[in-house]
């Protein structure tokens, strides 16, 4: 006998370990595919090694779940790869963090080799939590094929790939602008970039004009350290206020180095002066404007962003030797930027070219590990030509062969992939995929496989052996990342897993990663397997706080999903998600949320052991079509419905429609309809009809378990252990249910009576009836087969509604409440039942306060600061409540109509 209650926190691992022992989600014949069967491909975006769960794993990993476990229970080949991503600089600051807090010696001490050895330790003992953590969601991924991006077959593929696009000329070193972490001392990418808002300041510098006495243009700037290496001014070729100065120079101020003044757009006549200063070594887009105009890349700071000025050949060429320029080199070299930033505003003032300071609220990159403002840093690295794999990448979803859900998505895509620029993948860290390239004496370099082949290729070159160094930076974690379709089923090796699941059929992941990920995917899956590597991109939306508020640590909305869990169960957080997740739009997530789907958990638990306890087991030799009752045709034509809904929603992505459908079928049509109407039927006299309603009750309970078991893997594999017993096998292996049953006329039938029996409650409930009251029901105008139903199911619709006399009349009667069900106008006498005089009083009162909130909320969001002001979630939320409202004055308008009818 199933327990009263479901005790998530013991059962949960249970069935966990019977998953796991069983091997139930090893790909192939193991999941219960047949020879031969369709194969169904996910590989799940890698977590890093250093994470935790966090909630938009929980979303993603439970969307995937719910596709890999559907398609297994569809009888298909299912591969679902886990692994992890080494994560180059987050697991290197955890290493180096924990032996400053042992205080070990540190990297630099002790060395390369020895500092890697201690991440793999490390890794060893404390990396990979987040695995047990996705299993404790119920993630169904074939576990025994685990990979990692730095085992020794990923390492094998990135090198492969690193050493033949290079040769193909893919790959080369260039000197460009890097996001540079001058604490970390490494390169790093946009997406290890965080936008900071802060409160600074704009200088005004005026730039003397060379050979016009006393004339000056002024530019702005809110880093003014930078100056000493402008290279030029860029003013609009179409602002008459400098059209005579393009092509002049002006002297800069400290240095004396003369610049030009160019024509170039990018100068906006309507911001400031006008004319802005261009240093192409410190500024993204001032690099962009610096090599349209051939100015010069002058780099005033080291890699931990101080400045350096002393020998600096790029800053002191072709400037004349100036007691000015001694004064600068002196005051500023060696000062770190922010120190420096202080000085040259001073000296500026002191020579009267500082115009004005105002204050200036804007946004600063910060590096998201090393928490300081990042440097745009003129640097050798190496990288990818992007603008040529990304063509391939981009036909492929405009021709269709590669489709985003939503849709609109590829515009994102597009808009990223068509302004393409090189890809940066060497960063100055010690933990990751070393680059495979060694330098010669006199600085050639040899790309190969491994340090033989390089020697041998440098004694073919020299004619001699010499000492070659390797390149000391690893590759971007991305790069290894986007192998990960075809490179964890074996390439380069041709192994019978990539024959077989590649290509993959759907990528699920989060829209901030489509350009750093998704497309990178793309690129690699097509120049190196000369196919996309997935079918589909399901992009999901955010998870944010009941306010739709982004979550984040400082504001202390984080929601934790392993304390949900542990509070409510796997199986609730993974319903309220799945049916949360409406195509492109946000959740908004509460912990009441998750509670309220825990009861329909329990819902589901107290019906099945209601069946369990009336004999309705399953009944293999059953036969849905020897059904006679209409009841019981009623409920295998609206499970037939269900599972035909829930699979269409699955298979569009459309997951909150196919958890929405599972949830009223369960809720509404089996537990508080079909179980209440048969419970006669079962204490009944009539045998044979009960034994009916037994097996078509567990036949019904059976799709339940089917059905659910995609979102609430827990409870619905230990109902069925509990109800099927060991002869029918594991649910997450068993076939998903037919939808061939269909019989209209039983139905509409009894969903005739369920309309009927709503409408009377939801009345009583308006009209303020009192709970033990009975009424008389008198339909009007009512259809041969209205009244053949109004007396089929008295004894139904009297038990179930309240309802002590039914009869049917030419007119309704007075003091009676009316509403419509289908031709017929029914109504319920209630003289003597309520005072009509109060209830239209308190109606009316509760209509007046609900049009005083309408009518505040109308002032609110008619205040044009508050909807520019507000947060978007504030403003979101104040609409939500609007809506409520207006949706409860109808209800209540409604039930005052009824009462205008009485007299």
């Amino acid at each position: 006998m199933l327990e009263k209650t479901f005790d998530a926190k013991n059962v949960e691992p249970r069935i966990s370990q019977k998953w796991l022992d069983a091997d139930a989600f090893r790909a192939g014949a193991g999941a219960g595919a047949e020879p031969g069967a369709d194969t169904f491909a996910v590989v799940i975006p890698p977590p890093n090694v250093t994470g935790s769960l966090h909630m938009g794993h929980a979303l993603n990993n439970t969307l995937q779940d719910v596709l890999v476990r559907y398609n297994r229970m569809q009888g298909r080949d299912v591969l679902w790869q886990p692994g992890m991503d080494h994560a180059g600089i987050a697991t290197q600051m955890v290493v180096e963090r924990q032996m400053m807090e042992r205080q070990e010696p540190g990297r630099r001490d002790i060395g390369r080799e020895a500092f890697v050895e201690k991440v793999w330790t490390w890794k060893a003992e404390s990396g990979g939590m987040i695995l047990n953590q996705l299993k404790r969601l119920g993630a169904s991924c074939d576990w025994s094929r685990e990979r990692f991006t730095m085992d020794e077959g990923l390492s094998a593929a990135v090198i492969k790939v690193f050493v033949q696009l290079y040769k193909e000329g893919l790959i080369y070193k260039d000197k460009r602008l890097v996001n540079w972490d001058p604490k970390l001392l490494t390169a790093i990418s946009d997406l290890e970039v965080q936008q900071v808002e802060m409160k600074g300041h704009l200088w005004h510098f005026k730039y003397p004009i060379e050979g016009e006495e006393g004339r000056y243009i002024t530019v702005a700037t809110t880093r003014p350290e930078t100056m000493l290496g402008d290279t030029g001014v860029a003013v609009h070729p179409e602002d008459e206020r400098y059209r005579d100065l393009i092509g002049k120079h002006v002297i800069l101020p400290l240095v004396g180095r003369r610049i030009p003044i160019v024509a170039d757009e990018y100068a906006d006549p309507e911001a400031g002066s006008g004319a802005v200063k261009i240093t192409p070594a410190h500024d993204f887009n001032d690099f962009e404007v610096g090599r349209r105009n051939d100015l010069a890349m002058v780099n005033v700071m080291d890699v931990e962003a101080n400045l350096v000025l002393e020998g600096n050949e790029d800053f002191l060429c072709d400037v004349p030797e100036s007691a000015e320029l001694a004064e600068t080199v002196a005051a500023l070299h060696g000062q770190d930027r922010f120190t420096a930033r202080d000085k040259v505003v001073a000296m500026m003032d002191e020579r009267g070219l500082l115009e004005k300071i105002e204050e200036h609220v804007h946004v600063v990159p910060h590096g998201d590990r090393g928490g300081v403002p990042i440097e745009p840093f003129l640097t050798d690295q190496w990288y990818v030509d992007a603008v040529t794999l990304a063509k391939p990448a981009i036909a492929s979803v405009r021709e269709g062969r590669t489709t985003f859900v939503p849709k609109n998505w590829e515009k994102t895509y597009f808009e990223w992939m068509e302004n393409i620029q090189p890809w940066c993948i060497s960063r100055q860290l010690w933990w990751g995929h070393r680059i495979p390239a060694w330098y010669g004496p006199d600085g050639e370099v040899f790309v190969e496989a491994s340090e033989e082949e390089a020697e041998a290729a440098a004694y073919r070159h020299y004619g001699s052996r010499v000492k070659l160094d390797r390149d000391e930076d690893v590759l971007d974690t991305w790069f290894s990342s986007a192998l990960w379709p075809f490179s964890t089923l074996g390439w380069p090796d041709e192994t019978a897993e990539l024959a077989r699941y590649y290509p993959t059929n759907v990528l699920v992941t989060g829209f901030d990663i489509i350009f750093f990920w998704v497309a990178r995917m793309m690129m690699f899956g097509l120049h190196f397997m000369k196919q996309e590597p997935f079918a589909d991109v399901y992009i999901h939306a955010l998870v944010r706080d009941e306010h739709g508020a982004k979550m984040s640590k400082s504001k202390g909305n984080v929601i934790d999903p392993l304390e949900l869990i542990e509070e409510f169960g796997a199986d609730a957080l993974r319903f309220t998600l799945a049916a949360m997740a409406a195509q492109g739009r946000d959740i908004k997530l509460s912990p009441q949320r998750v509670a309220g789907y825990r009861n329909f958990g329990t819902k589901l638990w107290n019906a099945a052991r209601f069946c369990q306890m009336k004999g309705c087991g399953l009944d293999a030799s059953f036969d849905p079509a020897e059904a006679k009752l209409p009841v019981n045709r009623w409920i295998l034509t609206e499970a037939a419905r269900t599972v035909a809904a829930v699979t269409e929603g699955i298979t569009a992505y459309r997951f909150n429609e196919a958890a929405d459908a599972i949830y009223h079928f369960v809720w509404d049509t089996f537990c508080d309809w079909y179980l209440e109407l048969i419970k006669p039927v079962l204490d009944g006299d009539d045998e044979a009809a009960a034994v009916e309603t037994r097996a078509v009750a567990g036949r019904a309970l059976v799709d339940i378990l089917k059905l659910l078991h995609p979102f609430s893997p827990f409870i619905t594999e230990a109902l069925w252990d509990e109800l099927g017993g060991e002869e029918a096998g594991l649910l997450a292996l068993a076939s998903w249910p037919e939808s061939a049953f269909g019989d209209e006329a039983s139905a509409d039938d009894i969903n005739w009576l369920v309309l009927l029996v709503s409408s009377i409650r939801s009345v009583r409930a308006e009209m303020n009836v009192p709970a033990g009251a009975r009424t008389p029901l008198v339909v009007c105008a009512a259809s041969e087969l209205t009244q053949e139903r109004l007396a089929r199911h008295q004894a139904a619709i009297e038990r179930l509604a309240r309802v002590d006399a039914i009869s049917t009349a030419p007119d309704v009667p007075k003091n009676a409440a009316q509403f419509l069900v289908g031709e017929a106008t029914c109504a319920l006498p209630l003289e003597g039942v309520i005072d009509f005089d109060a209830e239209r009083s308190r109606l009316e009162k509760e209509i007046g306060k609900v049009d005083g909130e309408i009518s505040r909320l109308d002032k609110k969001l008619s205040n044009e600061k508050f909807v520019a002001r507000a947060p978007e979630e504030v403003v979101a939320a104040e609409r939500e409540k609007r809506a409520e409202y207006v949706a409860d004055r109808e209800r209540l308008a409604a039930a005052l109509g009824r009462l205008s009818d009485t007299h």
